[in-house]
């Protein structure tokens, strides 16, 4: 064969059109998506793959050793025995919260600390920094506080005024602050994680007089190998694990470093699961623009490639030229994307200050692999099966133009494309539940929009009166009506990602919003939990002679629940996480004649002064599968306690009331060991006088007062830094959903060109042409923003009602504001995508057309 007639080679051919089409702009619309697709879930992935490695990596100081037991009783002598035996270091500490309190002669004020006493050997992992002074230098210790001494966390002498070496006091104590606490490894996360530490030796526990029978305490027994290694410790989880099953012991758990501590990245799970969902909606939105624009890019290759069979090229050569580009086309734009991701999960540690430890390993290979993946899943699941359809372009139509045009792909390849695509993506989610409701909730969505967009086409042909209406008007809606398809299609892509963006909106602000109004602006402020019998009247007289006139009053049982029916229960005996977490717990009971006035019985009757009757809260009966008429046992201190259900309660747990899960309906209960709770709002403090806490914790020592505005303040807080980037990765799907209407718009640019060029030849001005665009852009755009705000406000309105419980109506402005920003957007994007076809001459057009 002749040199010069030898056909190139595959890579060459493919190169050569990778190239001109990037010159040409053909791929920007496909790189531009999958790029960023892919640089939404992998800065995910980059972050959660550092976070996970980095909890991996400081497991043992999390947990203060190799394994931990712990229990909400001291722990059982047998556990410590077995760790003896199996010659294993241990550690004990015992924690719980309580208010600390300045002496009157340095003001009085007092603070809610997390109080931790530890034994001579804690920490047995990790390393405890201290310093002399607030802000001094930090240095490893090995010595724990001595006997009458306290280290504290430096915001507790902030805001008690206390210098080192004064005096805390602690419940009866008197203890002299030695250290700062600059550094505790196993330190916990939840509620206590707010407040400030105060850690003191656990010979002076009992002298505080803190711990009563009721009192909620965390005990824990740490273990570690001899010499830092394994040994004995496998063995001790394991029959630790099988004698608390022998033995029944209730609300004592084994921690290792497989199981870890779940309570430390609650919140980062929660945000982790947050941002999955958003990079999936990115993920889902590309795939609807990397299918519109390779459709767009077939469609402008029919005729080279039917140049291409004239001049001798095979089907499968063809096929296999683009497959290759579009695989280059993949790895780049993955790459591209990868890179982007990596940069983007440096700004989730950073708006995630506080909770993300920012000392984290490096990031590891396996999310670029994945984002490599995701790119090239997308562009051959989707974008490639319409452009194989150029292989098969016959020769005739170089002088035919009819022949050959683009079909509908067939139901294999798309149900081929969408799974393997959906099966990525519910590996991404980490969660099966997450995954599905994101894939098939777009399927719905999609669906649901380009239903009711189909059926505003119909009418708008029929709405708009063609002997009356303005001839730019009625242009555009002939526009419109003549392509149902792709305007149905632009319609639902931008209602996508219009949905996405509003129903944010409205779950940053108006949900939000209205949480806050549910909570009554004189609701308590305050919960007082330890007051002790002996402490109930002078305490009512002391919140009577403060002026306090409103406040629940209400007593305090701990108690287990052991049986219903008389059936021993376990949390074996439940799938739901929550039901086997609360049948794993200690309940707060309480008991009343009256039902309280903030619960509503919604079942059954109040049966005052029965006895055994039992009033339970109808989520708890929801969860523990428990109806009217069970039978409830109750272990409470040792001694059981049975009880019928007789009632239940819809409890409005945003009244920020005393509410309990379950009450007998009975006034007086001597029998019972109890303490109290009160709810009140605090009076206000008035100037040269201790405040109101500082004289009852001068007043009553013992007692743990919550400042529940301050802790509702802190969380907020946390939340905030997580929906802020919540909020930055939605930049991607905005994008991305922006890249779909371009795409949809774009796709129409050269019947678009052919159409306006046809008016112009007929006499139509640019003035009445441009009219025609924009009114055409801005109907579809308002119809893709209301139909997105009517589908926000539902959504909305279902997580008002169902996930957070309290009324909510949205404003009748969402809608409206929706379709102006869907109009806006849709103009915008119209405007950059087809400014051309105005500005290319009419003769040009027309030789294109008969080319």
């Amino acid at each position: 064969m002749n040199p010069a007639t030898t056909p190139p080679r595959l890579w060459t051919l493919a190169g050569r059109q990778l190239m001109r089409d990037l010159r040409a702009g053909e791929l920007r619309l496909l790189l531009v998506a999958v790029m960023l697709a892919v640089a939404a879930l992998s800065a995910v992935g980059f972050f959660a793959d550092r976070l996970n490695t980095g909890l991996a990596r400081d497991a043992r100081q999390l947990l203060g050793g190799d394994a931990l037991v712990a229990s909400d009783q001291p722990t059982p002598p047998d556990l410590l025995a077995l760790a003896q035996r199996l010659r294993l270091q241990t550690a004990t500490s015992a924690g719980f919260p309580s208010m600390a309190r300045a002496p009157d002669a340095k003001g009085g004020a007092t603070r809610l600390v997390s109080v931790k006493a530890v034994s001579d050997a804690y920490p047995l992992r990790g390393q405890l920094q201290v310093s002399d002074t607030p802000g001094g230098e930090a240095r490893n210790v090995t010595a724990r506080p001595e006997p009458g001494t306290v280290w504290v966390d430096a915001p507790v002498l902030e805001s008690l005024g206390l210098a080192m070496g004064d005096k805390l006091l602690l419940g009866d104590a008197a203890l002299a602050v030695a250290k700062v606490i600059v550094i505790e490894p196993d330190r916990g996360a939840g509620f206590l994680g707010f407040a400030p530490r105060v850690m003191l030796h656990e010979r002076d526990l009992a002298a505080t007089g803190l711990i009563q029978p009721a009192s909620r305490v965390t005990y824990r027994l740490a273990v570690a190998a001899n010499g830092g290694g394994e040994a004995g410790v496998g063995q001790f989880v394991s029959e630790a694990e099988a004698l608390i099953q022998k033995q029944g012991l209730r609300g004592v758990r084994v921690e290792s470093l497989q199981t870890g501590r779940p309570e430390m990245r609650q919140t980062l799970d929660r945000a982790e699961k947050f941002l999955n969902l958003v990079a999936l909606l990115a993920a889902l939105l590309a795939a609807v623009a990397v299918g519109i624009a390779a459709r767009d890019f077939a469609s402008r290759h029919l005729d080279d490639c039917a140049m291409l069979r004239v001049l001798g090229q095979s089907q499968g050569r063809i096929a296999g030229a683009y497959a290759l580009e579009f695989a280059l086309v993949g790895v780049v734009a993955s790459g591209l994307g990868v890179l982007l991701g990596l940069a983007v999960h440096y700004v989730f540690v950073w708006l995630l200050a506080g909770l993300v430890n920012a000392a984290l390993p490096p990031p590891g290979a396996w999310p670029a692999v994945f984002g490599l993946g995701v790119g090239l899943t997308l562009l051959m699941g989707f974008g490639l099966p319409p452009v194989l359809q150029l292989a098969r372009v016959p020769p005739l139509r170089v002088i035919r133009r009819d022949l050959g045009e683009l079909k509908p792909a067939s139901l294999t390849v798309l149900v081929a494309g969408f799974a393997g695509f959906a099966a990525l993506l519910l590996a991404v989610a980490s969660d099966v539940m997450l995954g599905a409701i994101a894939v098939g909730g777009f399927a719905a969505a999609v669906a649901l929009f380009a239903l009711l967009s189909w059926g505003a086409v119909m009418l708008l042909k029929r709405a708009v009166p063609e002997a009356r209406a303005p001839r730019w008007l009625v242009l555009a809606t002939r526009q419109i009506a003549a392509r149902p398809g792709f305007a149905v299609l632009q319609v639902s892509a931008l209602s996508v990602g219009l949905l996405a963006l509003v129903l944010l909106v409205l779950l940053r602000t108006d949900l939000i919003a209205s949480w806050r109004q549910a909570t009554p602006p004189d609701a308590p402020d305050r919960f007082v939990i330890n007051v002790q019998p002996d402490q109930a009247e002078p305490f009512q007289q002391e919140l009577k002679a403060a002026g306090v006139r409103r406040y629940d009053w209400y007593p305090m049982i701990r108690g287990r629940l052991v049986a219903v029916n008389d059936k021993p229960v376990s949390p074996d005996d439940y799938t739901e996480e929550r039901a086997k977490r609360l049948i794993d717990r200690e309940f707060n009971l309480s008991h009343a004649a009256q039902a309280p006035a903030h619960n509503e019985v919604v079942a059954g009757r109040w049966l005052a002064e029965e006895d055994g009757g039992l009033s339970v809260e109808e989520g708890l009966a929801e969860t523990l599968r428990l109806k009217l008429g069970d039978t409830l046992r109750f272990d409470i201190a040792g001694a059981m306690h049975e009880g019928r259900i007789t009632s239940l309660r819809k409890v409005d747990w945003a009244s920020m009331r005393a509410n309990f899960f379950v009450m007998f309906t009975k006034a007086r209960m001597p029998e019972l060991p109890v303490t109290y709770i009160a709810a009140f709002r605090a009076p206000q403090p008035k100037a040269g006088r201790p405040s109101f806490d500082s004289m009852l914790s001068r007043n009553f020592p013992n007692i743990t007062n919550v400042d529940v505005s301050a802790s509702i303040a802190q969380v907020q807080g946390v939340l905030d830094k997580v929906i802020r980037a919540v909020e930055f990765l939605f930049g991607f799907t905005l994008a991305t959903g922006l890249v779909v209407l371009f795409a949809a718009v774009s796709a129409t640019r050269e019947q678009r060109a052919r159409e306006f060029a046809i008016m112009r030849a007929m006499g139509a001005g640019a003035k009445l042409l441009g009219h025609v665009q924009r009114a055409e852009l801005l109907g579809v755009g308002a119809l893709a923003g209301f139909l997105a705000s009517l589908g926000a406000v539902a959504v909305g309105w279902a997580l008002a009602r169902f996930a957070f419980e309290f009324t909510w109506n949205a404003s009748p402005w969402v809608v409206a504001a929706g379709g102006a920003a869907g109009a806006a957007l849709a103009l915008a994007a119209g405007w950059w995508g087809l400014r051309e076809v105005l500005r290319r001459p009419v003769v040009e057009t027309l030789r294109r057309a008969a080319e």
